[in-house]
């Protein structure tokens, strides 16, 4: 019943958008009211391995492999955008961004990129120089998401919902505007994909960048995507309470499995793959390779498990606070 529901409602959407415009092609995409990540309750339980201060809410998080650094962003649009960079050994460090930044993507060889408003910032994270880039002609455009593709380009999603596909630093070489809003972007070899929570959906984007290629919908109330190192696309259904898990060329999904606790959290590995509980303060892993996912290990974590990133090569899981309860790390992670 509950998935009639939202059929119905964006079915309604779509024929009272119709009604009212004279060019259907001018319509705005018909949409849900946008799932979001539990609140979670106060852990109950001390979390499995060490938890690392942060100072303020993380809002997403990279890990680098060149430099084996974790990076975790935080702040806002009134306070500004901060980065923390946790290496494997040594100590913490900060770095403040000249914009509040809204998405992290890095090239795992010492460099992250955050989309901002009118283009994105590079940091070296071996020094720490920041360096913002405006894109052409984007001045007041608000960027929401930000991957970069195999070949070393960048793509950026839009709170108007356009996919912008850049040729070198600041050229925009293609603008795909078909979405409600693009909330986040993966990345598979060139082929982007992009998530828009208002229309539960995920779609995938040329490697021109000039069209869309599929489009499916992604369970109830979409909210996470990750890519993974099989080739896999990582989605949490956080209002269905499911993990789907698609291919990208083409456009399939594979696998469903529920989910229970509110999925939001997503992190892929070559073992495991990694999905946070935020309503349990839960991080699960779980083996995809026999096409049904088999739970292998869970652990307690940190109040608010809203963003993870995975050391493959080091086992070692990587769960960030979304309410200042800091950075857990979990060593030797895929063991039961």
């Amino acid at each position: 019943m509950r998935r009639l529901r939202h059929t119905l409602v964006v079915g309604v959407a779509a024929f009272a958008v119709a009604a009212c415009s004279s060019k259907p092609s001018e319509a705005p995409p018909p949409t849900i009211s946008p799932a979001a990540a539990a609140d979670s309750p106060v852990a109950a339980q001390p979390p499995d391995g060490e938890v690392r201060a942060l100072r303020g809410r993380g809002l997403t998080t990279v890990f680098d492999r060149g430099t084996s650094t974790l990076v975790v962003l935080t702040g806002d649009a009134a306070a500004g955008s901060t980065l923390t960079l946790m290496p494997a050994r040594g100590p913490a460090r900060t770095v403040a961004l000249p914009a509040p930044v809204t998405a992290l993507t890095g090239d795992d060889d010492g460099t992250v990129y955050g989309s901002s408003r009118g283009g994105y910032v590079r940091v070296e994270l071996a020094g720490g120089v920041v360096d913002p880039v405006r894109i052409d002609d984007a001045a007041d455009v608000d960027f929401t998401a930000i991957t970069r593709r195999a070949d070393g380009r960048l793509a950026l999603g839009s709170a108007d919902g356009a996919v912008y596909t850049l040729g070198s630093d600041s050229a925009v070489t293609a603008r795909l505007k078909i979405f409600a809003r693009v909330d986040a972007l993966a990345a598979q070899g060139n082929t982007v994909v992009v998530l828009d929570r208002g229309q539960t959906s995920v779609t995938t984007v040329s490697a021109s960048g000039e069209d869309s290629e599929h489009a499916l919908r992604a369970g109830e109330g979409a909210t996470t995507i990750a890519a993974d190192p099989e080739g896999r696309v990582l989605v949490a259904d956080t209002r269905g309470d499911e993990l789907l898990v698609f291919g990208s060329d083409p456009l399939m999904l594979r696998q469903r499995f529920p989910v229970g606790g509110a999925p939001y959290g997503l992190a892929g590995g070559s073992r495991l793959t990694w999905v946070s509980e935020t309503a349990t303060n839960t991080v699960i892993g779980y083996d995809l390779a026999t096409g049904i996912p088999v739970e292998k290990v869970r652990h307690r974590t940190v109040q608010q498990p809203n963003s993870l990133a995975y050391d493959d090569a080091a086992d070692t899981l990587y769960v960030v606070s979304g309410s200042g309860a800091g950075v857990q790390v979990i060593t030797v992670a895929s063991a039961s």
